[in-house]
């Protein structure tokens, strides 16, 4: 098979999986999950398969824990959330009413001081936005419904989850060896260093970017709640949990936690102390918790999971973000790879210059060993040296 054969190839793998993945996009979730499940524990049954543990008892252990540990913190959390959420509930009207009886009225006095003409342009702006998020409510409401957030995705979701779980992380090796044996074995070396790429540059970002999540969201809770702010549980959660998107966590539950602050609280210094909280949160995110665990080398910029993020959900829905950060660090370790050729052929060096034309050689005659009995003349090194 030659070059040309071989892309094709390749490219038509390339659309199929895209195809399948898009065609089967509502029943993927579980399995996707799973998978991922499969992937973050893996090391810890490596672990204890190297300590003498049988896999499929080390599998049954990790997962155990895994989801032990997983249901003591829902049933910690569950009821300080729901509290926190009905309470929510109840303080929202009269935020609602405030809105309405203080800042309707300064919005409209700093509107008045508007020309006519840009007022004509401010309302009808307001409408086209808000009929585009009237429309776009609409629909996210009727996906919501029909394409798979509903009380039985949900529940297979939780029933099937678990189980594709156990069985992948079970035969792991088994099944890592068997697409090892699939590989063109012509380009098996470049292959398996670019899957190790992969691998490193995704083993260090979701478990590392998981555990920064998982800090930040108990630091924002404890803090938030120990200053005295309603909803500081449910917001430094979410914060750290959004946090898995650069930027994003930090500034939503920065400005959720003030704005409460601002209704809450009617000492500045206390505001003061719910932003700071947040802005110590930031530091510490980027000056120890993410160069410790997640490192400078994984190679995925922060826009780029961004971009991964929104692209994966707009085409692919939940499965698309579950699958955003693996393709994301997949075509990065591909993008670095072909850059790397590039800069190492001649379309980026350009032709190598042309080597330089070898001097002529001189025969010189050996002298001989008895001039006199040779009859020849003896010249001096000098009589070859050229002339001043």
């Amino acid at each position: 098979m030659n070059a040309a054969r071989q892309w094709r190839f390749w490219l038509w793998t390339l659309i199929v999986f895209i195809g399948l993945v898009w065609l089967l996009r509502s029943v993927l979730g579980p399995f996707v999950a799973g998978m991922a499940i499969a992937y973050l524990l893996d090391p810890l049954v490596d672990r204890l398969e190297r300590r003498g543990v049988a896999r499929w008892a080390g599998t049954t252990i990790v997962l155990l824990g895994f989801a032990l540990a997983l249901i003591l913190s829902l049933l910690l959390l569950v009821p300080l959330l729901q509290g926190q959420a009905m309470q929510l509930v109840q303080t929202i009207p009269s935020w609602v009413s405030w809105a309405r009886e203080e800042a309707l009225p300064y919005v409209q006095h700093l509107m008045e001081q508007l020309p006519q003409e840009d007022m004509d342009k401010l309302r009808g702006a307001v409408g086209d936005y808000a009929g585009t998020a009237v429309s776009w409510t609409a629909d996210l409401l009727k996906g919501v419904v029909t394409q798979g957030v509903a009380l039985v995705d949900i529940i297979s979701v939780v029933l099937i989850t678990p189980i594709v779980a156990f069985y992948l992380l079970r035969d792991w090796d088994q099944l890592i060896a068997n697409m090892d044996s699939w590989l063109p074995r012509q380009h098996i070396g470049t292959i398996r260093e670019q899957a190790k790429a992969v691998d490193n540059t995704l083993s260090g970002f979701v478990r590392g970017q998981a555990t920064v999540c998982l800090v930040l969201g108990a630091f924002y809770a404890v803090a938030l709640t120990a200053a005295g702010l309603k909803f500081g549980l449910i917001i430094g959660m979410v914060a750290g949990l959004l946090s898995f998107i650069p930027f994003v966590g930090s500034l939503v539950g920065f400005l959720a936690s003030v704005g409460v602050a601002l209704f809450q609280f009617d000492e500045m210094w206390r505001v003061a102390i719910v932003a700071g909280i947040f802005f110590f949160g930031q530091a510490v995110e980027g000056n120890v918790l993410t160069p410790k665990l997640v490192g400078d080398k994984v190679g995925l910029h922060p826009v780029w999971v961004i971009f991964a993020l929104m692209a994966g959900g707009a085409l692919f829905g939940f499965v698309g973000i579950l699958l955003a950060v693996p393709m994301a660090a997949v075509i990065g370790v591909l993008v670095r790879f072909v850059l790397g050729q590039y800069m190492d052929s001649t379309i980026y060096r350009g032709p190598a210059p042309a080597a330089p034309t070898p001097c002529p050689e001189i025969a010189i005659d050996p002298l001989p060993a008895d001039p006199a009995a040779e009859g020849t003349d003896r010249r001096i090194l000098s009589d070859y040296r050229p002339a001043p």
